[in-house]
């Protein structure tokens, strides 16, 4: 019985999360109340604060179930062991890519972080964590392309942090040029074709070396 109890909760706390994905989606971030997502998964507020404290908590919960992955492979090029840390790196942005173009939960909630977040007032908490986040990406993406200068796979002269600007903003204009224009562009295939020449620039371009 305890089982089955357990199961149902955590089958009501992934209804939940998938409704939020939605609503967010439809509404934006700061239009969405708790009272919107409980209706919409046909249950009680109550139900979501048996399981979130708050928006902000479920909102990260919806965050964390897609990005924990990404997470463990951007890690993986920022331990000092690494062999390929460039490899590694392009192995994330083909498993972000190719998760967006055809995983529905990816795409909503990447949807979401790049149009619907919108950084008001009332959704402070929501902002402050994604800060911390991206806070903690771009450290990791520091000691990646530190790991590769070290291992001869970029320039000795590369200035890490200009380059880890470059290619976060060029990671992030490819998506969200591909989220507002599915249609004119193939996200994989071609998202990591540009990827890739963005990655032999770096090997190759003197404005990002001190």
């Amino acid at each position: 019985m305890v089982k089955k109890t357990k199961e149902e909760a955590l089958e009501t706390r992934n209804l939940l999360l998938d409704t939020a994905e939605c609503v967010f989606n439809q509404k934006g971030v700061s239009g969405t109340t708790l009272a919107d997502i409980a209706s919409a998964a046909g249950v009680t507020r109550g139900a979501i604060y048996w399981h979130f404290k708050n928006k902000a908590d479920l909102f990260e919960a919806m965050c964390e179930r897609v990005r924990l992955p990404m997470e463990t492979m951007i890690a993986a090029g920022a331990e000092d062991g690494v062999a390929d840390p460039m490899g590694e790196l392009r192995k994330t942005v083909d498993y972000f890519f190719l998760k967006v173009a055809t995983d529905l939960h990816h795409h909503r909630v990447f949807d979401i972080l790049f149009n619907k977040c919108e950084f008001v007032e009332q959704l402070g908490p929501i902002i402050d964590r994604d800060a911390r986040v991206r806070e903690a990406f771009r450290e990791r993406f520091e000691r990646t392309f530190a790991n590769a200068v070290r291992l001869g796979q970029l320039p000795a002269s590369t200035n890490v942090p200009l380059a880890v600007n470059a290619y976060l903003s060029y990671t992030k204009g490819i998506m969200r040029s591909w989220l507002l224009e599915p249609e004119s562009f193939d996200l994989h295939r071609d998202g990591m074709r540009m990827m890739d020449g963005f990655f032999d620039m770096l090997g190759s371009s003197t404005a990002l070396r001190d």
